[in-house]
């Protein structure tokens, strides 16, 4: 009886893990801000694809930034060409945006359709998909919970100035540390990597990868608030910072 119980749980983990690879592949790309000629730019993307965000700056429902108090300070997103940058009059300790990306139906051709799961029935999986980033101007700052950041990233202790210092990160979802949260330590040089999964805590350890832009990303699978539309909600977060090179 004790054996059936350990293989049950294998099974029931196995499968747990199974679907959540499947639900994090439906929508891969996520959103992060990096230096483009000198401004703070808005990228959507994944790994070295920088696609259009011009196109999909409709979809982003609120940027903040934040002075070194944290007070909230005004920054817009404008189209600036073929890319999207930050506009402020105020030094920056932080920007965030949320973008709603919409609802995707995965048929079971594999192809993926914006549908309802009541327009599409037999859809393998229905989600409603959300993009959260957070870029921070200070690698000391104590990051705290931010407006809008539904899945949020935040240093534990101060961000190491140098490439390959261990480093420590927690997962924040509604606000409160969430277990089992995918992370990647690097998701514009290695979107394919096998994930980090956060611990009791909502927290991983890693050695930060590069003296220069890192983008950290962590994707959760959480419940549907529409089980009429969509069979789940995936939250996709980034944290980007950089790394300061030796003066030249």
């Amino acid at each position: 009886m004790k054996h059936s119980k350990l293989f049950t749980t294998a099974v029931v983990a196995a499968v747990a893990g199974g679907l959540l690879l499947a639900a994090t592949q439906v929508s891969a790309h996520a959103i992060w801000f990096a230096q483009r000629s000198k401004q703070l730019a808005m990228i959507y993307g994944v790994g070295a694809d920088d696609l259009d965000a011009v196109k999909r700056l409709p979809l982003v429902t609120g940027s903040k930034g934040y002075n070194a108090s944290w007070q909230e300070v005004p920054v817009t997103l404008k189209a600036n060409g073929p890319i999207v940058t930050v506009d402020s009059d105020e030094p920056l300790t932080a920007v965030t945006a949320v973008m709603d990306y919409g609802v995707w139906a995965r048929a079971k051709d594999g192809e993926f359709y914006k549908k309802t799961r009541e327009e599409m029935p037999d859809a393998v999986m229905v989600e409603h998909n959300y993009k959260y980033g957070v870029f921070l101007n200070s690698l000391t700052a104590e990051v705290p919970l931010l407006a809008g950041q539904v899945l949020q990233i935040v240093p534990v202790g101060p961000i190491p100035e140098l490439y390959g210092k261990p480093a420590k990160f927690k997962v924040l979802f509604n606000g409160k540390p969430q277990a089992g949260v995918q992370f990647l330590h690097d998701y514009v040089n290695d979107p394919d990597q096998t994930p980090q999964v956060t611990d009791a805590n909502g927290e991983v350890s890693l050695d930060i990868r590069n003296q220069g832009l890192n983008v950290l990303a962590a994707i959760y699978i959480g419940p549907t608030d529409d089980k009429a539309k969509y069979d789940h909600i995936e939250h996709r977060a980034t944290l980007s910072f950089i790394l300061p090179h030796k003066p030249e």
